[in-house]
């Protein structure tokens, strides 16, 4: 079989219907003092690139797949019954309450050591809570480096959070934006969601790379898809007037946009999060898309890579038969967000 569990790999649930042009800009409400941000997202589009585009700057508290707690705790629960801890997870952790992860990691005694990607975080990492890094220095936390920081009690890290005016959450586990639609309505907590799309062949080739690091999640979302009507209201939700796409605290960017302009998106996400972008961050972005190839061993490594290999690297990758399974399987989607079929670009424009 060319193409195992296609299904499982490319993961266009994520990917639901879009009315209005790509680049609309939604309006931020500004009189707030404080904005919340949910990087939304599937598996292997990027994701993790987008999220540390936030961990840099100095002014955000960065929060990466917190939510990972959850499907690690209630392993192995469906996919779609864990939609309900996951978005009051994100509630609590957007409001700098930090307790909740008591409840899933096994331990009523945790520190900033217990939360999933912390050597990488910038805040963690950084003084006040560890002499490692200078928050306002633009650069990648090294692991080695970070793992020796001082473990932290939650409560210095939740005194920390509250600090920062702008607290973003990466995360890949909900399914569902109609699930956050309370907390986008909720003005006292001023939600906006970034949603970020990739050309779902890359992604099928980014999966099959890496699917024995995604075991877990894997069974997860098929449980929910044996139930068909249920997975069906994942993939499109039949009531439209819950979409958090039609709120105008809402975005979508597309990974291939992202780093083949990285200088007009990243000011784009910036001002839409209320954030000034500066030099260093210019230079940062530049430096991350223009590296040297693509192929890394360790699927989830942030890392300077060539923007143009790593958008097209599908195309020497997957036979025919794989790419027209997937086109035929993501074909309203593709349509959607204006990619091409394999048949329909030359080697230049990306099938975009």
């Amino acid at each position: 079989d060319s193409s195992p569990q296609l299904s499982s790999t490319v993961g266009c649930f994520s990917l639901t219907a879009q009315k209005r042009p790509l680049h609309s800009e939604a309006v931020v409400n500004r009189s707030q003092s404080k904005i919340h941000v949910y990087l939304h997202a599937t598996w292997r589009t990027g994701s993790s690139f987008l999220g540390e585009l936030f961990n840099q700057h100095p002014d955000v508290f960065y929060l990466y797949e917190p939510m990972w707690h959850i499907w690690q705790a209630l392993y192995p629960g469906d996919a779609a019954s864990l939609q309900g801890a996951v978005r009051d997870m994100m509630n609590a952790l957007l409001r700098c309450d930090f307790s909740v992860l008591k409840l899933y990691t096994g331990s009523q005694n945790i520190t900033t050591s217990s939360i999933f990607g912390w050597r990488k975080n910038k805040v963690i990492c950084s003084e006040p809570m560890c002499e490692a890094y200078k928050r306002h220095e633009v650069g990648l936390v090294q692991d080695d480096v970070c793992g020796k920081c001082p473990r932290k009690d939650l409560k210095e890290l939740e005194r920390e959070c509250k600090k920062y005016r702008v607290v973003v959450i990466k995360g890949v586990r909900v399914l569902d934006l109609g699930v956050l639609v309370p907390l986008m309505r909720d003005p006292v907590l001023n939600l906006q969601i970034i949603q970020l799309f990739r050309d779902p062949r890359a992604v099928h080739n980014s999966r099959l790379k890496s699917k024995q690091a995604l075991v877990k999640e894997s069974i997860q979302i098929l449980k929910s898809k044996k139930q068909t009507e249920k997975y069906k209201r994942l993939l499109v939700p039949s009531n439209r007037v819950n979409r958090a796409e039609n709120y105008r605290n809402y975005i979508k960017i597309r990974y291939e946009d992202l780093v083949l302009h990285p200088m007009e998106e990243l000011k784009r996400l910036y001002s839409f999060s209320n954030l000034a972008s500066f030099p260093a961050m210019d230079k940062f972005v530049l430096n991350m898309t223009h590296g040297h190839g693509y192929s890394s061993d360790k699927p989830f490594l942030i890392s300077s890579r060539d923007a143009k290999e790593a958008i097209f690297a599908w195309r020497e990758r997957l036979n025919i038969e794989q790419v027209s399974q997937v086109e035929n399987y993501c074909s309203e989607v593709m349509r959607q967000l204006g990619y091409q079929k394999n048949s329909a670009y030359d080697d230049d424009d990306g099938g975009m």
